[in-house]
């Protein structure tokens, strides 16, 4: 049994080889059909794009991305092709949530918007979203929530986007790309829509870069009809836009999500996926994967804002890109330690 590993999934190494015979670990984004036409299983993240010019003829019958988000894989073609694919769902929600949360700190602390006084729109309720929900809402004075789907399945209470357009004061985004079907999110957030946000308003982007136009986001920030954007995913990464970047208050590359506890979650989905398809649960549930400590010279604050910032500051993650926008990949590859809590 032969695995193709990206090698920048964390804590993979020396896990994996419990379960398949030979493992070969490579950049994600460098995962050819040569590389792959041998294996039996491919573990990968966003960005290796799994379809039938990379998987025609291969031996793989098993694909597992250690991610939320699944857009990089061609589920057409697998499930046609008799390819068993599996994603991560919820496996870095808190992470996510705790950048969302310590953007909206920071925004009070720097930008003197009183979150008490302010209403929050979380357009996309999912794993995600009610994670964000759950850390954010103590903080606010209103949240508001979009989500269609979950409506017309549950009866979910949803208001619809347009009043989170006009109502909000922070608006973050959590939904996944959709490009088709009933609720599409392929530029949900157009001109037409930006347009309908308040002056002062803030837009966060921790989805999917397409989701919000780009173009127009800049065009918003140029003419003032927006306040401030915090834009952690972004269309065509890693060439992301310059202009926009230096536009935003806070634009990170892609790491809402990359927190050492989520990381740990992620792999730790991952491996369960591979021994359940291979009927080795007690392989699994003998295996440890755990997120390193933070440094016993880290010592936490009284007060809870400042304990949170120093636990993780997303304006650090901000400036090494604005630093070094061509470093996009490199920094999401190398990230440093990140815990969600001192724990």
């Amino acid at each position: 049994m032969k695995a193709v590993v990206d090698d920048k999934i964390p804590y993979i190494n020396g896990m994996i080889e419990k379960l398949v015979d030979e493992v070969v670990y490579l950049p994600g984004a460098r995962i050819t059909h040569h590389d792959v036409i041998d294996a039996d299983i491919l573990v990968v993240r966003t960005r290796t794009l799994c379809n039938e010019s990379l998987l025609d003829g291969s031996r793989v019958k098993l694909i597992v991305t250690a991610t939320i988000g699944f857009d990089h894989l061609d589920t057409a073609y697998l499930d046609k092709a008799g390819i068993e694919w599996h994603n991560c769902p919820g496996c870095n929600a808190t992470s996510v949530a705790q950048y969302v949360r310590n953007s909206l700190l920071l925004l009070e602390k720097e930008k003197g918007i009183c979150l008490k006084k302010s209403k929050l729109g979380i357009v996309g309720v999912g794993h995600v979203g009610s994670a964000v929900e759950k850390e954010c809402r103590s903080l606010m004075g209103e949240v508001l929530l979009n989500d269609p789907p979950q409506q017309e399945k549950d009866g979910f209470p949803s208001v619809d986007l347009q009043t989170v357009a006009e109502e909000c004061d922070i608006i973050t985004i959590h939904t996944p790309l959709i490009t088709d079907g009933p609720h599409p999110t392929f530029h949900l957030f157009d001109s037409h829509l930006l347009g309908r946000l308040k002056k002062s308003a803030v837009l966060i982007n921790c989805g999917r870069g397409e989701v919000v136009d780009n173009k127009a986001l800049l065009d918003a920030l140029d003419k003032g009809n927006l306040a401030e954007a915090i834009i952690d995913t972004w269309e065509n990464e890693p060439d992301i836009s310059r202009e926009l970047l230096e536009k935003v208050y806070i634009g990170t590359p892609h790491i809402a999500g990359y927190s050492a506890d989520g990381k740990a979650n992620g792999t730790r989905m991952a491996l369960q996926w591979i021994a359940q398809w291979q009927n080795r649960q007690d392989i699994f549930l003998s295996m440890t994967v755990k997120a390193p400590s933070l440094p016993d010279s880290i010592t936490p604050p009284e007060d809870p804002a400042e304990r949170q910032l120093l636990l993780y500051n997303p304006k650090d993650d901000s400036k090494r890109l604005k630093d070094n926008p061509d470093g996009f990949e490199f920094q999401r590859g190398n990230y440093p330690l990140r815990r969600e809590s001192f724990d």
